[in-house]
């Protein structure tokens, strides 16, 4: 059966949000919590900041904004928070998020894509909504992924196997 453009580009979405999500969890997995609420100046953001960010931003737009659910987000809580919420607990709660949105955009079909909506104060389409979150959930995964860098000195194994010498003809997904 060939895949259509709109179900590549829906179950793409789907994955890779899974794998950022993956990847932060990770990050969170080698952290104390004194590592994960850190910040060096009032102008930063902790990573505990950037993954309650990310799961009020993935609710908002995807679980609340495309698939129906009502919008409870509290942005300004997202950035307020200064520690309180135990590194299993933020884990967890960006895993179920991710697993809402994967169900919300598991039932979008191809019109909708097109469809448009009013996401916090912009209107735009269905598809241009998803492809915003992927983008903005991967901005703050590498935010999340180099701090965790700066805090542990380790390398973290995400292209391991492109270390090895078959390796040498791969390319980098």
């Amino acid at each position: 059966m060939e895949e259509t453009l709109d179900r590549l580009f829906l179950d793409f979405s789907a994955r890779k949000l899974q794998q950022l999500a993956e990847r932060i969890e990770t990050c969170l997995g080698k952290l104390t919590e004194e590592q994960v609420w850190a910040r060096s100046s009032e102008n930063e953001n902790a990573i505990g900041n950037l993954v309650l960010h990310l799961n009020g931003n993935v609710r908002q737009w995807i679980v609340s904004g495309i698939g129906g659910a009502p919008d409870i987000r509290q942005r300004d809580r997202e950035f307020a928070a200064r520690g309180g919420v135990p590194i299993a607990e933020l884990a967890a709660r960006l895993r179920a998020t991710v697993a809402e949105a994967q169900t919300a955009l598991g039932g979008v079909t191809r019109a909708q894509l097109a469809e448009r909506v009013a996401i916090q104060q912009y209107e735009m389409s269905v598809l241009e909504a998803i492809y915003h979150v992927v983008e903005h959930f991967s901005e703050h995964t590498g935010q999340v992924i180099f701090a965790t860098k700066m805090l542990t000195a380790s390398d973290l194994g995400f292209y391991r196997h492109l270390r090895t010498q078959a390796a040498h003809g791969e390319r980098t997904p």
